[in-house]
């Protein structure tokens, strides 16, 4: 089995990339949504972060208010940003079940790729975990517009945001020099579907699948 991680700054359309993989046959499993779900009542991680931050991040029906906690996180709310203190919580018990599902993809086929798509896959000093590292970039024009479509917020309101968040990441520059394939996903859908696809069958060769 081959384990490819996926990574890249925030809007940068990474999350796109990995549905593209996935629907050549790619086995994926994707951070973010392992990390909501390790946040819901009555897991270990949740119970962590309520502990580290407050009563106050949570909804009404005891749920975790992302939007409060990214706050908190990111310095929004006018404190220090504690981005550190949230990730030491959460990125191990992430990172179990990531290797977990990727032994057991192994088991039910020793010739699979099994792609984990994660924004920080460098600063959590997890690259060692994969055999191969994609990174995918854009411009920061791209970027910022994407986030303002998701946060459905203003263009200068996302730009800060954008600024703010990739302050806990690494600069497109290093993650590059850390990669052993990069997409440009600053085109057309069409484009990087074609970088997509070279990548995949380089990946295709390495396990011997016919």
């Amino acid at each position: 089995m081959l384990k490819v991680g996926l990574t890249g700054g925030i809007a940068s359309g990474k999350s796109i990339v990995g549905e593209m993989f996935a629907a050549r046959g790619v086995h994926l499993i994707q951070a973010d949504h392992v990390a909501h779900e390790l946040m819901q009542p009555g897991q270990s991680v949740y119970n962590d972060v309520v502990r580290q931050f407050g009563r106050g991040i949570l909804n009404p029906d005891g749920s975790v208010n992302r939007t409060r906690l990214a706050e908190l996180a990111f310095g929004k709310s006018g404190g220090a940003p504690r981005v550190k203190e949230l990730n030491r919580i959460v990125h191990p018990a992430v990172i179990r079940r990531e290797d977990a599902w990727m032994e057991q993809v192994g088991r039910n086929d020793p010739k699979a790729i099994a792609m984990v798509e994660a924004a920080l896959i460098l600063e959590a000093g997890a690259a060692d975990r994969f055999d191969r590292l994609i990174v995918v970039t854009c411009r920061a024009e791209h970027r910022a517009e994407r986030l303002a479509r998701r946060l459905k917020i203003d263009q200068a309101a996302a730009q800060q945001e954008m600024e703010r968040r990739m302050a806990a990441q690494l600069p497109d520059e290093e993650k590059v020099k850390a990669a052993d394939y990069v997409i440009d996903n600053s085109g057309s859908l069409d484009a990087t579907q074609k970088q997509v696809q070279h990548i995949y069958a380089e990946l295709v060769a390495e396990t011997g699948r016919q």
